[in-house]
């Protein structure tokens, strides 16, 4: 399968993200499967500048929410503002009406506006005063949270967690890629000088491309037995639900085709695991004292379940 047009884009989005490549991709499979992301990693790593680069490789409309305590819910989805030209009460609408949204800190607000998403992330979608209004297409949420400080935040509830597609991280640089990410630097910033490589119905054809990506009936009863295994084993408080054996198959979908196949693979399966399942299970606290964590538990189901 011909994968030149996501080669670009990794390759364009690069040009701004070094040594990420990785990372990257797991990005390129939630706007592939129009799916969000949930980002957690300390601050200065380029979350934001991965989100822009990612907008701007795709000619997208990006907008950009720093989560406060003091944010409404009408200042994430807009509403109606009266006019007094017409006499009326227009739309006006807010942020969240993008292709790439980044909701920068989404752990920093309250729980009421939190779930002013919910509607759109499920969606895609906006209701205001019984009207309903389509957000655009493609549509994707770029969540960041800081895994170190907790204190003034408000922990997103399970029902919104599980909305994103994969909870991923960015990581330390090397030294030489901070050397160059430092030199590249020095006159300006090298996502002012991004240009689209893809357009937006590019995109669109792209993701039905990964609706039309084959997986087998084994890979299926794979998938499942993982997520189903989550709710036996012992360290898990909180097993995975249906919803994260969809997740799994649409990411594991997407990174087949970005693999260049139009089938998917075991390989696909386990790949994507970690990223897909790992904010999705809560673990006993005696899982905890003993120092387990999601991601040790997810490697050892993945040595448990017989691949197929």
């Amino acid at each position: 399968m011909d994968n030149q047009d996501l080669k670009l884009l990794i390759e364009n989005v690069e040009k701004v993200i070094v040594g990420k490549t990785e990372t990257v991709k797991l990005l390129i499979v939630g706007l592939l499967t129009n799916g969000h992301i949930l980002i957690e990693d300390v601050p200065g790593l380029g979350k934001t500048m991965l989100s822009l680069a990612l907008s701007k490789s795709i000619n997208g409309e990006f907008k950009r929410i720093q989560f406060t305590p003091d944010l409404l819910p009408s200042d994430v989805t807009g509403g109606f503002i009266y006019s007094p030209k017409t006499g009326d009460f227009d739309f006006k609408k807010g942020p969240v009406f993008s292709n790439i949204l980044l909701a920068d800190e989404i752990n920093r607000t309250n729980p009421r506006t939190q779930s002013a998403l919910l509607e759109c992330m499920q969606e895609y979608k906006v209701t205001a005063d019984g009207r309903t209004f389509s957000l655009p297409a493609p549509f994707m949420v770029i969540a960041t949270q800081n895994p170190i400080e907790y204190q003034g935040t408000y922990p997103l509830p399970e029902a919104q967690i599980d909305r994103f597609l994969m909870k991923i991280n960015v990581g330390y640089l090397s030294l030489e890629e901070e050397v160059k990410v430092i030199s590249g630097q020095k006159i300006k910033h090298p996502v002012e000088e991004i240009k689209p490589v893809l357009g937006l119905d590019k995109v669109l054809k792209l993701q039905e491309a990964v609706k039309n990506i084959q997986v087998s009936q084994n890979i299926l009863e794979y998938i499942v037995k993982i997520i189903s295994a989550t709710r036996k084993k012992e360290e898990i408080k909180l097993g995975a639900s249906p919803r994260a054996s969809i997740a799994l198959m649409k990411a594991s979908s997407a990174w087949a085709l970005l693999e260049g196949r139009d089938y998917v693979v075991p390989d696909d399966v386990i790949k994507l695991l970690p990223w897909v399942l790992k904010h999705r299970i809560a673990l006993h606290p005696r899982a905890l004292i003993a120092e387990k964590t999601p991601e040790f538990v997810v490697s050892e189901l993945i040595r448990s379940t017989p691949i197929p």
